[in-house]
């Protein structure tokens, strides 16, 4: 393939929104383009398209969002033109239905084409959905985001463990870094939301979405305000969402639960650093396993404690009991037992909490060595192709 530098690196994905998958594609095309290659990412365009070309990468925008199988076949002839007039070196798909079109090209064309499994995706009513699932599962390597989905793709798709690396997503440390956030970003923020120093702040940060858990948050805070009528806690709901209906439908059960001066809705926040940082403690409360759990790393980053399901890959990410707590998925008793415990550690244990957390993520979820692993991965396609 020649000079590292005339290496080419095409990742393609439906758009570029907000989202673990849209960042991990961005902190790779930096690395890509930081060790000499060109990095190309071919999406249907988004918000962070802007953040990728400040990197040094380039966009190249196509319909790559449809599910339509008409739309996929004829995405393969344009994939093929981009590959050729780009001399693609090395192909990364990191989502269902680009990958059908990507695959097809890469192969047509004698390309080495990788995988990201990101998600469970879900079988379906009867496993119907496997089919469609499959492409993710047959690249030349697969990299797992975590140990949990490194398992599910050797029970699921009988993909042999000698073709999966396993490369955790990786956490921004200078971003999160809790040197790195002023008191008057913390300043701005809070008086912003209108939090008082005095009430504690429980954040549940991620997209607005009906399997993320807010549902079942709500019920957790009704249980600890029958505990204690007295108490006082603000929930901040952190994340983007296209849907309106959710949050008119989550801010009603709030209502109905008695729980709508606790509850408070922002989908907008351009300062997720400092959100934590004003955070006592953060959640994750997704009712289907995740596959990796970005906000439990970053919180960690942060120092703050995190409560988290005990499915997908939080037992990973989470030191039980050190670092942050696990309870049982979907259980709204369990959770508010969890963020209780959370609450109430003291000054010296949330400092020592704190410590341990951080110290974890900057050892096992750094973003540089995450990026450095996918580049490995693509070294190792590319040996593969020589005589």
């Amino acid at each position: 393939m020649g000079e590292t530098s005339k290496r080419i690196c095409l990742q393609v994905l439906p758009s570029l929104r907000a989202g673990g998958v849209e960042r991990g594609t961005v902190d790779v095309a930096q690395a890509l383009t930081a060790a000499g290659w060109t990095a190309l990412v071919a999406s249907a365009g988004g918000p962070m398209v802007r953040e990728l070309e400040r990197v040094g990468a380039q966009h190249i925008t196509l319909p790559l969002k449809t599910k339509n199988p008409l739309a996929i076949r004829r995405n393969i002839d344009v994939l093929i033109e981009v590959m050729r007039s780009n001399n693609v070196s090395v192909v990364h798909a990191r989502s269902r239905a680009p990958a059908w079109s990507a695959r097809a090209a890469a192969r047509r064309l004698g390309i080495p084409f990788v995988t990201t499994f990101h998600g469970t995706y879900g079988l379906g009513p009867f496993g119907l959905k496997k089919f469609y699932n499959r492409v993710m599962a047959d690249g030349d390597v697969v990299i797992a985001i975590s140990e949990f989905i490194r398992a599910h793709l050797m029970q699921n798709y009988a993909v042999p463990a000698e073709k999966i690396r396993l490369i955790h997503r990786g956490v921004d440390l200078q971003q999160f870094d809790p040197a790195n956030v002023s008191s008057q970003r913390l300043i701005q923020l809070a008086l912003k939301w209108r939090l008082s120093e005095a009430t504690p702040v429980v954040m549940l940060p991620g997209r607005i979405t009906s399997w993320k858990g807010h549902h079942l948050v709500i019920d957790a805070l009704a249980i600890l305000r029958q505990r204690d009528p007295h108490m006082q806690l603000r929930c901040m709901m952190v994340g983007p969402t296209e849907s309106t209906h959710l949050v008119e439908t989550l801010t009603a059960y709030a209502e109905a639960r008695n729980v709508s001066g606790w509850v408070q809705i922002v989908q907008d926040c351009n300062d997720i650093p400092a959100a934590y940082m004003i955070t006592d403690v953060a959640v994750s409360a997704s009712t289907d396993p995740e596959a990796f759990g970005r906000v439990v790393a970053e919180a960690q980053a942060m120092g703050r404690p995190v409560v988290a399901p005990a499915h997908g890959a939080a037992g990973e990410i989470i030191e039980p009991g050190m670092t942050g707590w696990l309870f049982t998925p979907s259980d709204p008793v369990s959770l508010a037992n969890a963020i209780q415990s959370a609450l109430n550690l003291s000054r010296e244990d949330r400092a020592r909490l704190s410590i341990r957390a951080i110290e974890r993520v900057r050892a096992k979820f750094d973003k540089t060595e995450m990026c450095m692993k996918t580049l490995k991965v693509y070294d190792e396609v590319l040996m593969n192709l020589r005589p």
